[in-house]
């Protein structure tokens, strides 16, 4: 999967991933990036990634490729508890935010456990 090994690009677009039930980053979990397409209402796959050890995903989206437009990040939470031996209530998180003005930075938090999520804009 793309996403292993990939340095440190500044993005305009990033989450951060914490584990409140432990209280430390949610490593190792993976997440896809989608953008709507206007035409047809499908959606289309950006990147697929996992996060870094601080609950990061470093150059989610290149420098200069933010459109304005409707994205989703899909969190792949059931995998991650499992390689945790942990059951998981919710086997994925999809969080959909629409972006409307593409020279912003824009910040997607991400507060789970494996019986709730919380999610919100960051700065």
């Amino acid at each position: 999967m793309e996403g292993r090994g990939v340095e440190p690009v500044s993005s305009p677009l990033t989450t951060h991933v914490l584990d409140t039930a432990s209280g430390s980053p949610a490593q190792s979990l993976c997440l896809c990036l989608h953008m709507l397409e206007v035409h047809g209402q499908q959606w289309t796959e950006l990147r697929n990634s996992y996060t870094d050890p601080d609950g990061r995903c470093p150059g989610l989206l290149p420098p200069g490729h933010m459109k304005a437009g409707t994205y989703k990040l899909f969190f792949d939470t059931e995998g991650s508890w499992r390689k945790r031996g942990q059951e998981s209530f919710y086997p994925y998180m999809e969080v959909v935010f629409t972006i409307t003005n593409e020279t912003h930075e824009v910040h997607v938090p991400l507060l789970l456990s494996p019986w709730s999520y919380t999610t919100y804009r960051g700065s």
